[in-house]
């Protein structure tokens, strides 16, 4: 748009310069004839005043008029070199000004043309936009929605560290009292024995009371029964489980007592009426002072039977101390 005002403006000017030029050249011959008009006109006025004034000489006339006619002449002819020369300037003038206009009008089109191209890439680039901003929304909501997530998780996530440090804590806790307990299981004495009575067969019936000495030891932790004797001896106040088992092969009495220390505090019988195996068990838990003793008595007329199948047994253990 601003490229065709230019060019209206430009052509009017050429326009205008023209009309200039037009109008020098009717001044010019408008000049022209006015001189010329002067030169008969002097020569006819010469002529009436020749015949008015007989008196004025003619050589004089005739001068003053050649010299009027010579003053005159070239000062159109200078006028007229003048006009010349300017329409000669004018004329380069003109078309200095049409290659500069043919230059803008080159430079409009590929103005015009970047113009084009530029509002294309301006339509291109506001598409773009366009869909770039509605990426963009989907990004801020898919955001804002990352960012609620990462909020519930870091509240998760302080939770978890709170329940963590709690369970720590209490890992801590339990440790220190398994590691105590660990200690007073490793101060603790530790006492557990097993025996079965013998592999001879038959026990009794003997004359007197007899202390059986259950000869087969499979386990005696803390060496608290002694096979030799038939004794099992506390090591340390504490309470006791014992159990016992009776065998019997042979008619009669089957049965044992059990002494605590010199005490009597069980006694156990059985009356076997045929040879067939008859068994009972008893069991016992006592509070025992260290150095206490438990040991079995066979009573006399009593008899029981074991033999390599360990028919006859005799245990016990520490439940805890005191």
């Amino acid at each position: 748009m601003t490229g065709q005002l230019y060019h209206c403006s430009l052509v009017k000017t050429c326009n205008w310069t023209m009309r200039v030029a037009l109008g020098l050249l009717l001044l010019l011959l408008g000049l022209c004839g006015s001189g010329a008009q002067r030169e008969e006109g002097g020569l006819g006025e010469v002529g009436e005043i020749n015949e008015v004034q007989v008196t004025a000489p003619r050589d004089a006339v005739e001068e003053k008029t050649e010299q009027s006619t010579k003053q005159t002449v070239p000062d159109i002819w200078a006028e007229v070199r003048a006009l010349r020369d300017m329409l000669v300037e004018l004329k380069v003038y003109v078309e200095i000004l049409q290659r500069e206009n043919s230059d803008l009008q080159t430079r409009l089109s590929s103005t015009e043309r970047e113009l084009l191209v530029g509002k294309s890439r301006i339509d291109q680039l506001e598409r773009e936009n366009t869909v770039q901003a509605t990426e963009l929304l989907s990004l801020e909501t898919r955001l804002t929605a990352t960012e609620n997530k990462a909020s519930d998780l870091e509240k998760k996530n302080a939770d978890l560290q709170t329940r963590l440090s709690n369970t720590e804590r209490e890992l801590l806790v339990s440790k220190s009292r398994i590691e105590q307990l660990e200690r007073e299981n490793a101060e603790k004495p530790k006492v557990a024995f097993y025996t079965a009575l013998t592999d001879a067969g038959y026990v009794g019936p003997h004359n007197t009371d007899t202390t059986l000495k259950y000869s087969k030891v499979f386990t005696n932790i803390g060496n608290a029964y002694d096979p030799a004797t038939g004794f099992f001896t506390a090591p340390v106040k504490g309470v006791y489980y014992l159990q016992f088992t009776v065998c019997g092969n042979h008619t009669g009495l089957m049965g044992v007592f059990v002494f605590k220390n010199n005490q009597k505090i069980i006694y156990n019988v059985e009356w076997k009426e045929d040879k067939l195996y008859k068994y009972f068990t008893k069991s016992v838990v006592l509070e025992l002072l260290a150095g206490d003793t438990i040991h079995l008595v066979l009573p006399s007329t009593h008899s029981v039977f074991d033999d390599g199948d360990n028919h006859s047994t005799f245990s016990g253990s520490l439940l805890f101390p005191l």
